[in-house]
């Protein structure tokens, strides 16, 4: 292990890599601040949900904001397990962040009436969600992102999908998202992920191991 990160580190186009994935990732982050503060600056009224109008809400906070954590935390260990692969992991989501704050610029639908109160000023939260940046859902789309990315590995791929579903299940039940956000989320992120593969070709080759930043 110790040898592998070595020959990253001292590897001009390596480091290239992981500073333009880098970048891209912290300007997805700006772009997705402005796009969730004017969604729910502009916000617009509810609509009814053959989901959420047929079920109470249940506090799932702690999940809604930790759960992501611990998925986080797993997918950097993937990462770190094997550095070449991580700036296509980093410019996927980079490039999911940024179109996801496409969608939520263009839609403005307001929280369900019945949601969970949730503390968008947290620390935890309130530079990544907003209350208003609903379409599509994040905690639905970015697990099966990675869940498409690791998907030639049978058991990671099964875990991600199923921690999306999951996550899906929480925000439904929380009233956080309506019912399109999660459904949709996992149409979109397909073809996010598709995009991605032509767009980072090359780093897409290098994460399945046909090519090397070390060559």
């Amino acid at each position: 292990m110790a040898e592998k990160y070595k020959n990253c580190f001292t590897s001009k186009k390596f480091l290239l890599a992981i500073g333009v994935a880098v970048l891209l990732f912290a300007a997805s982050l700006v772009v997705n601040f402005y796009a969730g503060t004017y969604a729910t600056d502009v916000q617009s009224g509810s609509v009814t949900d053959i989901v959420l109008s047929n079920t109470r809400a249940y506090d799932l906070e702690s999940i809604f904001v930790y759960g992501p954590v611990f998925l986080w935390v797993f997918v950097s260990f993937l990462g770190f397990s094997d550095p070449q692969k991580i700036p296509f992991i980093i410019k996927s989501i980079a490039l999911f962040v940024i179109i996801r704050s496409i969608f939520v610029s263009l839609t403005h639908l307001g929280p369900f009436p019945t949601s969970i109160a949730i503390d968008y000023t947290s620390s935890v939260v309130k530079k990544f969600t907003f209350g208003g940046d609903l379409f599509f859902s994040a905690h639905t789309g970015l697990p099966f992102l990675m869940a498409l990315i690791f998907g030639e590995n049978l058991f990671l791929f099964v875990v991600f999908t199923i921690v999306a579903i999951f996550f899906g299940a929480v925000v439904l039940l929380a009233h956080l998202h309506y019912s399109i956000d999660v459904l949709a989320a996992f149409f979109i992120t397909y073809a996010i992920f598709q995009i991605a593969k032509k767009i980072f070709s090359k780093d897409w080759k290098i994460f399945k191991g046909e090519l090397s930043h070390l060559n």
